[in-house]
């Protein structure tokens, strides 16, 4: 189990890097744009959570104190924890880099905000949702917040079939536009 504890904050570590170290380089933004960097990290929780599943199923169901802290003295147990918040970590600081790009938060502000959410999201997410409420979340290009601030869409690449992200206009209407050019 020691392993796959490690490699739980492994499997996440490169997800992080392009962001705080690299979050302006186009590979960032489509590889972060894809729901699936959590997957990693979500395997490693289900090889460690299928040894306890059962008492986790019936901690969850119903939740105790004295039922987590029991649960909590295998090493699966905390292993499964730890891939689990590990995982969530990722996910909310996925959003956070995609909303601060489409804000324009200067890289150097977010880079700081990412590494507390690393360590500490609890603290990480609340500093992020003020900092969005400030000046420096340059709203100027798109002052109504319920509309998207860039047209970001994922496409296929065309040898490789994976699904990337792009900023613009999609494909489809790309070449339609030069059809009737």
């Amino acid at each position: 189990m020691s392993t796959l504890f490690d490699l739980a904050f492994l499997a996440t570590t490169p997800f992080w890097l392009l962001m705080i170290l690299l979050p302006a380089w186009s590979w960032t933004r489509r590889i972060i744009f894809s729901y699936l960097i959590t997957l990693p990290v979500l395997a490693v929780w289900a090889v460690a959570a299928a040894p306890v599943f059962g008492p986790l199923w019936s901690l969850v169901l119903s939740p105790s104190l004295t039922g987590l802290q029991d649960f909590a003295a295998e090493p699966a147990a905390i292993t499964a924890l730890w891939a689990q918040i590990i995982a969530w970590d990722l996910f909310i600081g996925r959003w956070m880099y995609l909303d601060s790009r489409a804000l324009r938060i200067h890289p150097l502000v977010m880079g700081p905000v990412l590494v507390l959410t690393v360590l500490l999201s609890p603290l990480g997410l609340p500093l992020y949702l003020i900092l969005r409420s400030t000046p420096l979340a340059q709203r100027a290009k798109n002052p109504d917040p319920t509309t998207p601030r860039e047209p970001l869409h994922l496409e296929t690449h065309k040898r490789t079939g994976i699904p990337y992200a792009v900023v613009g206009v999609p494909r489809e209407r790309r070449n339609a536009d030069a059809d009737d050019a």
